[in-house]
């Protein structure tokens, strides 16, 4: 522990001498950067250093690595895992000051970004070319972040996750070393898959510092509606036949009548309290208007009814808005207590089972939770609402978890759709993918971060 401390001490003395009021070793700085979203403690980092360049970064994990103390990047701090806990003591690496939009290339449907830029900054700067990038986890994420955490969000059911909208990352490797991991075009089958290897690896294999993204043309016409169901499962068995039909809906989200409720009561709306589908059409004037049209019939004969349509940007921008804030509307319910979200995916057809299962273990428990979800793509979210003092209420909720994430494997999907393995589900990795393949991914950390500085602990221990 002595040494431990005086390396601390040495390193913090070197990053301040380089770097000097971008190095915070506050207490509230560094409670900041210990992941303040997420249900589980966080340990702080011995300091807090704000990077504004790659050769920056570079400079960082030289340091680091010298004197063999951990460092955990840091983007907008939404991770819900405890990815930014700071288990091992270390630096936390914000890279927020990393902000620059570097290019776009409107005929070629990319751009390049500095990991601290945002999602919203980013459609800001695109909208004047006609272009957005669709990717959007509910929060104002920073692309790097989203990158190494391999986000999802509304628009997944269309448009795919980063995974599928990352053609390129530029990388700071633990001794310093720069990469790049793919290139501008569309397609290469030129060796490994570099780049997915980085993105949904958490901070665990390298810095990402800079981005390549795919973009999308703004639609000509966009239409946002909301549909309530009778009964659960018919708001769940419309989601799946209107995937079946094919159906190239943009956005479909999944709101259970607490959830419902909650979204009234925190963002004014008059919505009635049952099972809701929050959904969006894109396309041209014609296409949207056939595409709302085949849904409303599907949903007519499972129990749907009217659809509630909003065809006006700001209409539409309050509709979306409550879904982002459904987090701070689950919060409201009970106040002085915090929330605990977890999620879990699974095979489409498979979706109806796996979300009445969990209802009814909710139900069953009498607890105060909240189900929403991108039921697009069979991912969603369980919101539990629990007193911060209360251990036995804590470990019902635990046991709910457990049970939704073997359910959840047992019917062929996975423990995490888009929050990603962190601290909290490095036993159910274990379970999905099998003692050998969690071997190979250890293997892979060791030959490419061989002193366990880059964010340690996390995914495995």
């Amino acid at each position: 522990m002595g040494n431990e401390i005086k390396a601390s001490a040495l390193l913090l003395s070197v990053l301040a001498g380089r770097f000097g009021d971008r190095l915070s070793v506050s207490t509230a700085a560094r409670e900041q950067h210990a992941g303040t979203e997420s249900h589980l403690p966080g340990a702080i980092p011995d300091g807090v250093v704000l990077a504004q360049t790659t050769e920056e970064v570079i400079e960082i994990l030289h340091a680091c690595t010298t004197h063999g103390m951990p460092v955990i990047a840091y983007g907008a701090g939404t991770s819900l895992e405890g990815h930014l806990s700071a288990e091992r003591g270390g630096i936390s690496l914000d890279l927020t000051g990393m902000a620059r939009i570097l290019s776009v290339e409107p005929e070629n449907l990319l751009c390049r970004v500095e990991a601290g830029v945002t999602r919203e900054q980013l459609n800001t700067h695109l909208r004047d070319f006609g272009l957005f990038f669709p990717v959007d986890p509910g929060a104002n994420a920073t692309l790097g972040g989203m990158a190494a955490t391999r986000a999802s969000g509304t628009n997944a059911v269309r448009y795919g996750t980063m995974r599928d909208n990352v053609l390129s990352l530029k990388v700071v490797l633990a001794d310093g070393r720069v990469i790049e991991t793919g290139t501008n075009a569309a397609k290469s089958a030129a060796g490994y898959d570099i780049t997915g290897l980085f993105v949904g690896s958490e901070g665990t294999l390298g810095v990402i510092t800079e981005v390549t993204l795919r973009l999308y043309g703004i639609p000509e016409s966009i239409l946002a509606g909301v549909c309530s169901f009778t009964t659960l499962d018919g708001a769940v068995d419309t989601v799946i036949q209107a995937i079946q039909q094919a159906i190239p809906l943009a956005r479909i989200e999944f709101l259970d009548e607490k959830q419902v409720e909650a979204c009234n009561a925190y963002s004014k709306l008059d919505l009635p309290v049952r099972p809701t589908l929050f959904l969006e059409f894109n396309g041209s004037e014609a296409a949207v208007a056939e595409q709302a049209e085949t849904f409303h019939a599907i949903a007519s004969q499972n129990g749907g009814g009217k659809m509630t349509v909003a065809r006006q940007v700001e209409d539409r921008t309050k509709l979306w808005k409550a879904r982002h804030n459904a987090y701070f509307a689950t919060k409201a319910l009970r106040p002085n207590c915090r929330v605990w979200s977890t999620d879990v995916c699974v095979p489409i057809a498979a979706l109806a089972e796996s979300i009445l299962g969990t209802r009814a273990d909710l139900d069953a428990e009498g607890m105060l939770a909240t189900i929403v979800g991108h039921v697009g793509d069979g991912n969603y979210h369980v919101l539990f609402i629990l007193d911060p003092d209360n251990h036995e209420e804590e470990a019902r909720a635990a046991a709910i978890n457990e049970r939704m994430v073997s359910r959840a494997l047992a019917l062929g999907g996975t423990c995490t759709g888009e929050h990603g393995i962190g601290l909290g589900k490095r036993e159910n990795l274990i379970r999905e993918r099998g003692g050998d393949a969690v071997a190979l991914m250890k293997a892979i950390k060791q030959l490419m971060d061989p002193s366990s500085i880059l964010n340690p602990d996390k995914i495995f221990t």
